[in-house]
Formats: structure tokens, C-alpha cells, sequence
């Protein structure tokens, strides 16, 4: 596959049975910041790996079931890589993931790549899939991709009027300025935090309106708070 260079079609193919999309392509020609690949040259372009809505479930949970520790302490990140690492070697890439070091701006890649920004709770809202979406992991390469998506047009938190997200919270932990990880925690420790937002997922994020159609799964959602809450 590395005989010829990789394609954003070939990337999107390899991607999709595991429910993973090719997320966005950021440009890193000529940027003296660009991470070093395992080869020790520069990156010229980074491909961002992600999922929408509950996309990846499935193919975890299949995963997941086949592993004798049901996948370690961290079974989402092992199965990212486990998907992730393949692909890129595949493909003559350096992957990079949001959990390990050297730790990558994915964010930034995110903002740059897509033209997203954060919301209040401090995840980055996608005007189309809102609050339900998130970046896996990543792939350098040393040549540049065409860019795959615009930038988005405006910041769906700026047109919203009622910011729902900022009085949903049981303990006010979610303000415009602040997410208090703190706060949430203690919160999620308590029995009405238990019966509510362990259960329900976070009642913040589930009031804002935007892309609720692409709401996570019931136990995906559980497993996420599980993972907050720790």
C-alpha cells in the first residue's frame, strides 16, 4: 500500500469498518512547529481520525469482548491504537493519539483542520453532530493532503439564545467561562449523581440542541461518566 502515496480515499476506506471517519486535514507545510515523524522528518499534513456519534460503538464493544482483560484500564484508547496503529503503518504514517505522549495539539489540529471551536463544556461543538463526536487519534505524513472540509461557517454556541448547557447542570459546574472537572466529580460521587447524570450522561451536554440526533448510545454514555468520574 506505501508503494504509491495514500489518498484520502484509501484512507477513509481503511477507516471505515471500525465506524472511524477521516475527521480533517490540516496543512503543516512550512510550519516550523510541525511534529517530527518516525522517521524524523517533519510532517506536511496531519489526518484527523474520529467518530460521530456512536459510529465506533459496535466495533469497540466487538473488540472489546474478544479481549481476555475486556481491553485493560483504558480499553477505548488500546482500541483505538489497536485499530489505528495498523492503518498507519500501512499507510507509511506516524500515528498519534490524544492520550499519549509527545502529546499532540489535537485541538488545535481540530480548530484548524475543521474551523471548530469550543463550548462551554470545552468540547469542540461541530455544527452539524454538536457535542457528539470526538477525534481517536491521527496520522502524519510527510507530504501535504488537499484539505478534505471547509473551515464551519460561524459558531453554533454564538447563535444559540437559550444556552441551555449553562443551567442544565445539577451543581452549576458548567459555566460560559469554566467547566469545573472538580465540581462534576463530587457531584458524580453522590446519589443524586448516581441516579442522574452516571445514569442519563451529562445533563449539560444532553440540553444543548444542536446535532441531537447523533446523541451517544445509553451504555456508551455510561462509559464515559464511569471514565469522568474517576
Amino acid at each position: 500500500m506505501t508503494a504509491s502515496l495514500p489518498t484520502t480515499k484509501m484512507i477513509r476506506a481503511a477507516f471505515e469498518p471500525h465506524g472511524l471517519f477521516l475527521r480533517g486535514i490540516v496543512d503543516l507545510s512550512g510550519d516550523e512547529a510541525a511534529p517530527a515523524l518516525e522517521n524524523s522528518a517533519r510532517a506536511g499534513s496531519v489526518v484527523l481520525i474520529g467518530h460521530i456519534g456512536s459510529s465506533l460503538w459496535p466495533a469497540f464493544r466487538e473488540w472489546q469482548a474478544g479481549q481476555s482483560d475486556r481491553g485493560g484500564t483504558d480499553p477505548l484508547d488500546a482500541w483505538s491504537k489497536a485499530v489505528i496503529g495498523p492503518v498507519a503503518s500501512a499507510l507509511g504514517a506516524t500515528a498519534w493519539y490524544p492520550s499519549d505522549p509527545p502529546w499532540q495539539p489535537f485541538q488545535q489540529w481540530a480548530m484548524r483542520a475543521e474551523g471548530l471551536r469550543p463550548s462551554p463544556l470545552g468540547i469542540l461543538i461541530d455544527p452539524q453532530f454538536g457535542l457528539w463526536h470526538g477525534y481517536r487519534g491521527a496520522l502524519g505524513f510527510a507530504h501535504a493532503l488537499d484539505r478534505v472540509r471547509p473551515p464551519a461557517p460561524d459558531h453554533p454556541c454564538d447563535r444559540c439564545q437559550d444556552k441551555p448547557c449553562l443551567t442544565r447542570c445539577p451543581v452549576a459546574a458548567v459555566t460560559a467561562s469554566n467547566f469545573d472537572v472538580a465540581t462534576c466529580r463530587s457531584h458524580l460521587r453522590t446519589q443524586a449523581g448516581q441516579d442522574t447524570c452516571m445514569a442519563l450522561g451529562c445533563l449539560a451536554r444532553a440540553a444543548c440542541p444542536v446535532g441531537a440526533e447523533y446523541r451517544y448510545v445509553d451504555d456508551q454514555l455510561r462509559f464515559h461518566m464511569d471514565a469522568l468520574s474517576l
